[in-house]
Parts: structure tokens; sequence; C-alpha cells
């Protein structure tokens, strides 16, 4: 009950933001970004170059009519690159940071699985949650199936810093260092977590660190 009385608090505030600039479409902008995860969101309001990041994708996936993709789809390459290009461009939406990697799985589906991704925004979601879950396993294996020391840690500052760029990055570097001083099993669960929950927290603590420091 809690978690919908949040998202509906975060709808508003949304709303509010977005109304402005985009009053006739306002509601339905606002009912796509809020299909993002809440510390996203909680993110967006509080960093306007986010919030209209995602609103130029929302725009752009909002005047992708599934007629339209149907009629352009044949068996072309052309054309199959095309529809790889509006997936990309809503799966990006989601600030993944693995939006290429994402559009690759879903399009290794069959054709008419990937257009019923374009007209139902929830299965969407599902996939690209799934998808980047499997991302996360991934390389969180790769890193712990490491023995080298050194190599672990240099794989897990690769990724941290992929990462934390997406969310700040001028101190990309300055953040990353900071947070490879935490236990590696916490730094492990961080970059496995989907919802980048735990990575948002870190960040904004290491943000409030460095600013201490000026």
């Amino acid at each position: 009950m809690e978690e919908d009385e949040d998202l509906e608090t975060l709808g508003e505030q949304l709303y509010h933001r977005i109304y402005p600039k985009h009053a006739e479409i306002a509601g339905k902008l606002t009912g796509m970004l809020l299909e993002l995860p809440p510390a996203v969101l909680s993110q967006m309001l509080q960093d306007e170059a986010l919030l209209t990041g995602a609103l130029t994708k929302a725009l752009t996936a909002l005047h992708l009519q599934p007629h339209q993709l149907t009629s352009k789809v044949t068996c072309k390459d052309e054309d199959e690159d095309s529809l790889g290009e509006q997936l990309f461009e809503l799966v990006d939406v989601y600030n993944t940071g693995n939006s290429q990697k994402i559009t690759g799985m879903l399009l290794e589906q069959d054709k008419d699985v990937v257009l019923n991704l374009f007209s139902d925004p929830t299965l969407l979601e599902e996939q690209v949650m799934v998808a980047l879950k499997t991302l996360n396993e991934q390389n969180v294996e790769d890193i712990s199936d490491s023995s080298d020391v050194d190599e672990v840690t240099d794989r897990l500052g690769e990724k941290l810093f992929s990462l934390v760029e997406e969310l700040d990055p001028v101190h990309a570097n300055d953040i990353t260092g900071m947070l490879l001083e935490m236990d590696r099993d916490v730094l492990l669960q961080m970059v496995s977590d989907q919802t980048n929950a735990m990575l948002m927290t870190a960040v904004q603590k290491a943000q409030e660190a460095l600013s201490s420091l000026k």
C-alpha cells in the first residue's frame, strides 16, 4: 500500500514538472515514465537533464505507432535495422546503461513478439528488466569467477564506472574510486541490483562527500 502511495506522489510531482511544456499529453507522458523504477523517477525529479532526456525518448516512443511499424517490417535487412533502431529508442527510456545489449537480446525473439513490445508497455518493461537481470548476473558471475584479486578489482571498476557515468558523468572517476573502497561483496550486490537503488544511494553519498571537500 505504501509503495502505491509513493508511486502516486511521484506521479503527481512528475505531472506538475511535465505539464508546463507538454500540457496536452502530460498525462500520457507521466504514465510512460511511471513504468520506470521508483528510484529512477526520484533521481529524475532531482536531475533536470535526466528528466529532459527521458521525456525526449518518451516523446519519440509516443509517435511510434504499431501499425506504422508493421507496415515497415519486411524481410529486408534495412527494415530489420529500422526496427532495431526504433526498439532501441523505447529500451533507452529505461536508462539501464545497457540499452544496446538489451535491444540485441530482445531482437533475437520472433518478429511478431518484438512488434508486440511496441504496443504493450507492460510487456516491454518486463522483458527489459529480465534482460537487465540476466546481464547483471552474467557480469557478477564473470567477476566472481576470477581468482585474480587485481582482475576482480579492475572488472568491478569498469562495471561501476559505466553505471556511475550514467548518473554523474562529470564526477564518474572520483565517485567510482570512492565506491571501490567498499567491501567487494557489497559492490557485487550493487552492480547486480537491477533497480540501481543501491548504486544511486551510494552515488548520492559520494556526491555529498565531494561537495563537502570543496
